[in-house]
């Protein structure tokens, strides 16, 4: 079971681990975009990190709204609506839920993924977050069908993932900004499928490891 704790702990780290890397994924954002991936996160996060000690005593699915509300109004560029979207839905899923079992996590998760399809009018081959998180979704579904744990679930998911992340290089993009570049934007790791990768691989470590 995945506790409220492991939840607040999981948020709690990926806005460190966004500021360690928000150089970085300015960095890629520079090359396909406006330049500011990075910063716009580590921004975004930081609004949730101020709201996380007035909702610690809510369920998970309020923390995960409240988070993807706090992101909807924070943060700039297409990663706001999308992330936001993300959160949403997933807290959407686990109403009421102060622990998540496996399948639980993979049904939010699954909700959460179609969310950012709709929102992003997007689907994998298009140089986004989805490319990392759709082939994530089918490892984690995969895994727990097979019988894996919570802490297996999020390994495979992370490592697809990073599989889909490093797939968008060759990709042209024909989503967002990036599509403007046409041509260009070939030969360049999407900065949104970069953060999406590491959103899991903090989970994973800070996820049903006990």
């Amino acid at each position: 079971m995945i506790t409220k704790e492991e939840i607040l702990a999981w948020l709690h780290r990926y806005r460190e681990v966004l500021g360690e890397n928000k150089e970085y994924l300015t960095e890629l954002d520079s090359a396909i975009g406006d330049a500011d991936h990075g910063i716009n996160m580590d921004r975004g996060f930081a609004a949730v990190e101020k709201k996380l000690p007035s909702i610690e005593d809510k369920d998970i699915g309020a923390i995960l709204k409240t988070a993807g509300m706090a992101l909807v109004s924070t943060v700039g560029g297409a990663g706001g609506p999308l992330y936001g979207t993300f959160f949403m839905k997933a807290g959407m899923a686990l109403n009421g839920k102060n622990k998540i079992a496996a399948d639980e996590m993979v049904a939010a998760f699954e909700a959460a993924v179609e969310g950012v399809k709709m929102r992003g009018k997007a689907t994998t081959g298009e140089k986004t977050m989805l490319d990392a998180l759709v082939p994530a979704l089918e490892a984690m579904k995969q895994t727990v069908a097979n019988g894996g744990d919570i802490h297996a679930a999020l390994e495979a998911a992370t490592a697809a993932a990073e599989e889909g992340m490093k797939a968008t290089i060759p990709m042209l993009a024909t989503k967002g900004r990036a599509s403007y570049l046409g041509e260009r934007s070939i030969g360049h790791q999407d900065p949104g499928a970069t953060s999406s990768w590491l959103m899991l691989k903090t989970a994973a470590e800070t996820i049903g490891i006990s």
